[in-house]
């Protein structure tokens, strides 16, 4: 380490001690601090040099060492350059005894059942800084604010730490910790107050709102609320907190309350404030793109969120493959949590030889939250079909299908660990509208799984079947296919299914699974390596997989991760780059 000054001393410092110990005094010592100053001269720098060794120990002390041997000496006769040598020898730390947690307050509500008490024995359970951990003053400051947090969170948002004490006998090498929290009153919360609501009806904010009077104070409960207006998509921005101005208002002349009438204004309830800024209404936009899986697109949305009382959102996208247009109605969220809907959508799509026409009418609901999200939708479709040289076919059906997801991620934006899981069951099975009964099953899930601190691994996998007596007349969409950025990567997009006369169809199953390992070089940017496989067919034994591998590049951008990836389609004998951006599940 040699300093490098327009006017200033030039010197080096050389640090002996253990890696920890070094990285903390290369961060804080004022000897490697000061290196490169102009005004350092040498009787500056001897001047460090003597007040060293009682700044490490003071630092050292800091990640639990309090007995350390130190030196710190100038050696001007080894170059022309000065050095400095510093030693230090930590010792054995300094490691935690007893811990004292005292709780003040507290009591037992008499009023509740056993179930709903608060939990003291799981508070003290939750004390991060155990017997027998070495002692570091960062760890001691975290402890103290992390127990704290969790209080505040619940039932008692006024608990305050009235004391804390950290007792060191440096001879035994011990620290006994003692910590006294007061809980102060419980809260809770009560009657609903909404500010900013001028075009939107007041139940767009009240139907999410699943906190009732008189339930106690939770932070965690802010939180999803807030989360759950945010989503509608009516507001730009939402503040869901404990009201707890008007209980200060309410306050103002409590010197001149009695003991008792204070003691009731302390426990009353806290109103619920929501505040909003509204979207505005009308918005339409525009843009272009480009696809591996369906080529160039150009696209155009416009939604309006107040038409007879309900949500509208469509859109018209056209692409090389593919040509949609889309209008749907969103009903407020029902105070049970049903989010229902009514849309028609138009589909042109020509893939690998099959052209299809589909218009349908759906009727859809979904419930749950993003860890278990459930939907159930009824749809009228009618459908022409082109393939190769076979003339055009048309068909309608009636099919019913429930889907489930579960998530359970670290992140539901850039997952690193955890799984998610969707399963769909449905079909037309009543001979109303629907000219060929089926019964159709898919299940496909992803599993992320952490490696180092810089790589992990993903596993990908599908499984679909369908169950009817003829596949003329059940509607191209509820057949399966495989191939793209999305299922077997080196192929195109839904290019691997059943051969027909020139063009690849659907088939009645679907089996595909991919394993993949990434590495981040940074905390932003990363490589892969993948291999994928599986293929669509119209029996179990036609599902000979295909297989397609190869390297991709990662970049999590502010909107989600993106992938590019180059793959060599082993059954095709070709490469093919492929871009996707989100994580889609």
């Amino acid at each position: 380490m040699t300093a490098q000054a327009a006017d200033g001393l030039q010197y080096e410092v050389r640090i002996e001690a253990p890696a920890e110990v070094r990285e903390l005094l290369q961060d804080n010592l004022d000897l490697v601090r000061y290196r490169g100053n102009e005004r350092i001269d040498r009787e500056q720098l001897q001047r460090l040099v003597r007040v060293a060794p009682e700044q490490i120990r003071t630092l050292v002390a800091t990640d639990g060492y309090y007995s350390p041997e130190v030196s710190a000496t100038l050696d001007r006769a080894s170059s022309a350059t000065p050095v400095v040598r510093v030693q230090v020898t930590p010792g054995e730390p300094v490691r935690v005894g007893e811990v004292d947690l005292a709780l003040q307050g507290f009591a037992p509500n008499p009023e509740q059942p056993a179930d709903r008490q608060f939990d003291i024995a799981a508070l003290k359970a939750s004390w991060p800084l155990r017997r027998g951990a070495v002692f570091r003053q960062s760890q001691w400051e975290s402890a103290k604010r992390a127990i704290l947090r969790s209080v505040v969170q619940t039932r008692y948002p006024r608990a305050q730490l009235v004391d804390s004490r950290a007792t060191v006998d440096p001879e035994q090498r011990l620290a006994n910790l003692q910590v006294t929290i007061d809980s102060g009153p419980e809260m809770r919360f009560g009657e609903l107050r909404i500010e900013g609501l001028k075009r939107y009806p007041a139940s767009v904010v009240t139907n999410l709102n699943q906190i009732h009077p008189g339930d106690y104070y939770s932070e965690a409960a802010l939180q999803a609320y807030q989360s759950r207006l945010q989503d509608t998509g009516y507001f730009a921005s939402v503040e869901v907190s404990a009201d707890t101005s008007a209980i200060l208002t309410e306050q103002l002349d409590a010197a001149a309350m009695t003991p008792q009438q204070n003691a009731a204004a302390s426990m009353a309830p806290l109103p619920l404030l929501v505040r909003v800024v509204e979207n505005k209404r009308k918005n339409v936009s525009a843009g272009v793109g480009y696809s591996t899986n369906t080529g160039n697109r150009a696209s155009l949305t416009y939604d309006d969120l107040s038409v007879f009382g309900l949500r509208l959102k469509s859109a018209l996208t056209l692409e090389t493959k593919k040509q949609t247009a889309t209008g749907s109605f969103y009903f407020p969220v029902t105070p049970e949590g049903y989010n229902d809907s009514i849309g028609a959508s138009f589909e042109r799509s020509d893939i690998s030889g099959e052209v299809t026409s589909v218009a349908s009418l759906a009727a859809k609901r979904t419930w749950g939250t993003p860890l278990l999200e459930r939907n159930l939708t009824l749809e009228l479709l009618t459908e022409t079909k082109t393939v190769g040289g076979i003339p055009s076919s048309q068909s309608k059906s009636l099919p019913l299908t429930y889907g489930v997801t579960w998530r359970k991620l670290d992140n539901l934006l850039f997952p690193t660990k955890g799984y998610a899981l969707n399963a769909q069951l449905g079909g037309a099975l009543l001979p109303v509208l629907t000219d060929e009964a089926f019964v159709r099953g898919y299940l496909r899930g992803v599993t992320y799984l952490p490696l180092s601190a810089n790589s992990n691994a993903i596993f990908r996998g599908e499984l679909g079947g369908l169950a009817s007596r003829s596949k003329n007349g059940v509607p191209a969409v509820y057949l399966f296919r495989a191939g793209g950025d999305q299922s077997v990567r080196g192929y195109g997009y839904q290019e691997l299914g059943v051969p027909l006369d020139g063009a690849i169809t659907g088939g009645r199953y679907v089996a595909t699974a991919s394993a993949e390992y990434q590495y981040w070089f940074k905390p932003q940017y990363g490589a892969a390596v993948f291999y994928d496989a599986g293929n669509a067919g119209d029996t179990i034994s036609a599902l000979h997989p295909k297989s397609g591998y190869g390297v991709g590049g990662r970049w999590k951008s502010p909107v989600g991760p993106i992938n590019v990836d180059v793959a060599y389609g082993h059954a095709v004998r070709k490469y093919r780059l492929h871009f996707s951006l989100g994580f889609t599940f």
